[in-house]
């Protein structure tokens, strides 16, 4: 087994479950779109539609799924005019994306006036406006009056981050929580447009399931690029999530340099990521690695370290985080070290941690009154056997410390709630999951864009768990899609459904463009494949090409020419549609970066596309003529081609030639002449 550099020490994987048939099996051929709606979601009595109103009822598809969302009745009306009603605490960042959405929706002149003591829908008398749009603190009086007046609901708690919208008649009503909350609200109306000039009538309420939901940027190999990161920042904000931790391996000043300062130019841009983040509602985790050199017992040594995050600090961090992963408890790091912990060990180790962790928290965190508690990822991550180590560091280290885990193995191929809470039982305190999904830096995802939907997390989660943050691949844009989905379930994991959330990253990357949406679904489709740190897949290749591959070579072996011939008009549909994916992708997604990190892939999908073509003119020919032989010989040459692709240099790691469909459509195309 190669040994892998240690971004993530992998271990062994376990056993995987079954894999799921990929959302995309739902197709109809060639006529995918989007879901208008989440099934099963509840409806209320709708009253009679305005002049002018959609008369649809059902809600639009809102992901995260809210913890609650029912219909109000007919889509209301968008008026050229709208009035906003903000409050006081209505940030920037949260107007601008209400008045986004209502542009989206046709508005076109937006006047603005602010909530102040008063019934929050009677300020926009006067001002000619047939919509008023009010947004502000659900604590304001005003606002929530103004909120059931509209339908909606004013919840008996007020959770963090929590929001309640209600849309009905000619009144929109967007009140948090808390500043998070009225962020969320707006990003919840900005998926309620239903159309040009109509919103959709509904109520929510609505609030995270776990506090911490995001990313960590904590692979090996290329890493983002500032844009990329600044790009992130933004898409988090849009997702719901919440956090984001940095702890690039290129950032020496993390790492092998911990103990000095930032030269001027590396600290602007943290400061520029840290301001990307604020704006955007997500809590910038400054990740410091000092394992590899640190003396615990050296006060020097803590207050460097203690320094450093103070840095961060004053460029307005206010969440940090000290990795103790990759590092070896069989030897100190100082002779120090050895006279006041012992010979090296687990309890050794966890001792020293302990320590170091506790003295952070209390001399640093506590004394910043706006500081997170700290976060920690521990030398044992990735297991939920006890151990000296686990035992000292549960007994000692500070309860408010937060602990990181990876799951029962560092790619795990599902995660249990009975799982999370032995994780939780054995660091005593609910644990902090990184998971290692979609992350690309390892031997088996050589070649690989991991696309498959965020998946085998059980529902329930929340209970054993404080949060989710996924390690992403080393191309940031393609990242979106997992990320899509492990924001979508660390909300609201009770309500998850991974093909729904799957088809909406799709869409969002589509700009709502079906045939685009279409397009994406069938790419991600051949890059399913989701591999463990070892021989076993925890999602399969191409499951819905794989699928109709198999009901073709199926009826192909009936012997009826009329079947023979049904199964080809079927399979060629289908066919064009996987062929003209790239071309679609590149008119329809106006994201550059997805499709500079994605050019090899769409470069060999193209000519995959044109093999399978090629063989299904063979057995076309065959069926009619009794040899295809030149038509094969064509997709073998063209199927060699498409083989020859590889990842671009420098920009991911393990390089090699890039997989499109493997194990299945090379397969099918080989196998073909001999049916």
């Amino acid at each position: 087994m190669i040994r892998m550099p240690k971004s993530h020490p992998y271990c062994l994987p376990r056993v995987p479950r079954l894999p799921l048939l990929g959302a995309v099996a739902l197709l109809a051929l060639g006529t995918l779109s989007v879901p208008a709606h989440a099934a099963g979601e509840p409806a209320t009595t709708a009253p009679s539609p305005s002049p002018g109103a959609s008369a649809s009822t059902a809600p639009p598809v809102v992901t995260p799924t809210p913890q609650h969302m029912t219909s109000a009745g007919p889509d209301l009306r968008v008026p050229e005019r709208v009035h906003l009603v903000l409050g006081d605490d209505v940030d920037a960042a949260s107007t601008d994306v209400i008045e986004r959405a209502l542009t989206s929706a046709g508005a076109r002149h937006l006047t603005t006036s602010r909530a102040g003591g008063r019934d929050a829908t009677a300020a926009s008398r006067g001002h000619g406006a047939r919509l008023t749009v009010v947004a502000g603190s659900i604590k304001d009086r005003s606002v929530a009056d103004a909120l059931r007046a509209a339908g909606g609901t004013v919840p008996d708690t007020l959770a963090a981050e929590g929001y309640s919208l209600a849309s009905r008649g000619d009144s929109v009503v967007l009140a948090g929580n808390d500043g998070d909350g009225i962020y969320y609200a707006a990003q919840t109306l900005r998926q309620l447009v239903t159309g040009k000039h109509s919103l959709a009538s509904v109520s929510v309420t609505d609030h995270p399931a776990m506090p911490l939901r995001g990313s960590i940027e904590g692979f090996y190999g290329a890493p983002w690029s500032h844009s990329d990161r600044l790009d992130q920042l933004a898409f988090y904000g849009d997702i719901k999530a919440n956090t984001y931790i940095y702890t690039p391996k290129d950032d020496t000043y993390l790492r092998e340099e911990w103990r000095e300062p930032y030269p001027a130019d590396k600290l602007a841009d943290l400061r520029e990521l840290i301001d990307q983040a604020t704006a955007h509602h997500v809590d910038f985790t400054y990740a410091l690695s000092p394992g590899l050199s640190v003396c615990y017992s050296d006060p020097d040594d803590v207050n460097a370290l203690e320094e450093k995050l103070g840095t961060l600090y004053e460029q307005g961090a206010r969440s940090f985080y000290v990795a103790l992963d990759d590092i070896s408890y069989t030897e100190w790091n100082c002779d120090a070290d050895q006279e006041k912990y012992g010979a090296p060990g687990k309890a050794g180790a966890g001792q020293a941690q302990a320590d170091l962790l506790n003295a952070v928290q209390h001399d640093f965190i506590d004394a910043h009154a706006d500081a997170e508690p700290l976060q920690f990822v521990p030398t044992e991550y990735s297991d939920t056997a006890d151990s000296a180590y686990k035992s000292v560091l549960r007994e000692q280290l500070d309860p408010k410390v937060v602990v990181q885990w990876t799951g029962t193995a560092v790619v795990p191929p599902s995660i249990s709630l009975e799982d999370a809470r032995a994780a939780s039982a054995v660091w005593g305190r609910k644990v902090f999951l990184w998971d290692n999904y979609p992350v690309n830096d390892y031997g088996q995802t050589t070649g690989r864009l991991l696309m498959a939907p965020y998946d085998k997390r059980e529902a329930g989660l929340h209970e054993a768990l404080s949060g989710i943050v996924l390690n992403p691949m080393n191309q940031a844009a393609a990242s979106k899609v997992a990320l899509f989905g492990g924001a979508s379930f660390a909300w609201n994991d009770e309500d998850y459904d991974p093909d729904r959330t799957w088809r909406a990253a799709a869409d969002y990357l589509a700009d709502g463009d079906p045939a685009t949406a279409r397009a994406l679904l069938a790419f991600f489709d051949t890059e399913h494949l989701a591999p463990t740190f070892g021989d076993t897949n925890w999602q399969p290749q191409a499951p819905e090409l794989n699928a109709r591959l198999a009901d073709f070579t199926e009826a192909w072996n009936s012997d009826s020419p009329a079947q023979r011939k049904a199964a080809l008009r079927k399979l060629a549909t289908y066919a064009e549609v996987l062929a003209g994916a790239p071309e679609q992708i590149r008119a329809g997604v106006a994201d550059p970066a997805f499709l500079a990190q994605t050019k090899p892939w769409l470069d060999s999908l193209d000519v995959w596309g044109d093999a399978l073509n090629a063989t299904l003119d063979g057995l076309r020919a065959q069926l009619h003529s009794g040899s295809g032989d030149a038509d094969f010989a064509r997709a073998a040459d063209l199927a060699e081609q498409a083989a020859a692709f590889t990842t671009i240099p420098d920009t991911t790691r393990p390089q090699g030639p890039v997989k499109v469909a493997d194990g299945v459509l090379d397969t099918f195309i080989e196998q073909a002449p001999k049916m």
